[in-house]
């Protein structure tokens, strides 16, 4: 069984891509004379630069969050520093196999003197604690109303239980083994300042935080091209919460591409006109691109003038 798993594991991916992108194209296809008719006027450009500041606010948001989740493994490595680890390898999850970002990550960790362990565990929690974030959101918005994920009872008791495992989790208790574990395979000898003491709920409500300003992103990409009423506004971040959570634990696409559009066009669909979804999240897409190449090029110009400064 694992040697047919292995054999149709990268396939899965590509079809995943496949699907997703396939779901799009004919979306666009469908409704290519709305999404042509839509035009940006100069109060839209500046709603779109509104957007791309949010956003490349919520990437830098989200690395000072990681910056926290190191301290709580008493990581010797500093925060600017971290931090500008963390923006300049943000592209990196767009490479082929959607590691890359990870790797770097842990690399300059242990570069730093830091424990393999626990720098492994840190790019994994980081993402967890997004998810616990992203689904914590969307059951809270279903709950209320605010967006129609699924009605099957047995689904929504999936996750909650899917929300309950992955905050136990990351509590203490099951962290630190796996921490220590990982820092005697790799033959670490001091294990015991890797470990976490407290329930990371600080780092909890900062991925909040990140995805409080990503949908606000998101939402300043739509007013680019259209009109949002306030009631609207609660479905919406729900819906966007919803999509990039599957974006992020779906695999198939790195950095959820295709996988958050799709499920974003699925979900909004009677809530908003189709060329307007299509439109939107084709360029939300583009401003989150953008964003993170504009974090990067910034933690780069930040550690040349670090360097300048020194000589």
């Amino acid at each position: 069984m694992k040697k047919i798993w292995s054999s149709i594991k990268p396939y899965i991916r590509w079809v995943i891509l496949g699907g997703t992108l396939f779901f799009i194209a004919k979306a666009f296809k469908d409704h290519w004379r709305d999404v042509v008719g839509i035009r940006i006027d100069p109060q839209g450009w500046t709603m779109l630069a509104i957007a791309l500041l949010v956003t490349l606010l919520a990437h830098i948001w989200s690395g000072w969050v990681w910056t926290w989740i190191l301290q709580a493994f008493k990581q010797p490595i500093g925060q600017r520093l971290a931090l500008q680890v963390y923006l300049k390898t943000n592209v990196a999850k767009y490479l082929p196999g959607n590691v890359w970002h990870f790797y770097g990550r842990i690399s300059a960790v242990m570069r730093a003197g830091g424990s393999v362990g626990a720098a492994s565990i840190s790019v994994l929690l980081e993402p967890l604690l997004m998810a616990a974030s992203a689904l914590a959101i969307a059951l809270i918005s279903g709950g209320l109303g605010w967006v129609n994920m699924a009605s099957d009872s047995r689904i929504l008791g999936l996750k909650f239980v899917g929300l309950a495992v992955v905050l136990l989790g990351v509590h203490p208790r099951v962290l630190n083994p796996i921490v220590q574990r990982l820092s005697r395979s790799k033959k670490v000898t001091d294990t015991e300042e890797f470990t976490i003491e407290h329930y990371p709920l600080l780092p909890l409500l900062g991925e909040m935080g990140f995805l409080g300003f990503r949908g606000t992103g998101f939402l300043f990409t739509l007013l680019a091209i259209g009109s949002i009423t306030p009631s609207q506004i609660p479905s919406l971040l729900s819906a966007f919460s919803f999509a990039w959570l599957l974006g992020l634990v779906v695999p198939g696409a790195p950095g959820g591409l295709g996988v958050f559009e799709a499920t974003a066009i699925a979900l909004l669909d009677q809530q908003l006109p189709k060329g307007l979804i299509l439109t939107g999240v084709a360029l939300f897409r583009l401003v989150s691109i953008l964003a993170e190449i504009s974090a990067a090029g910034l933690a780069i110009l930040s550690e040349r003038m670090e360097k300048t400064s020194k000589r």
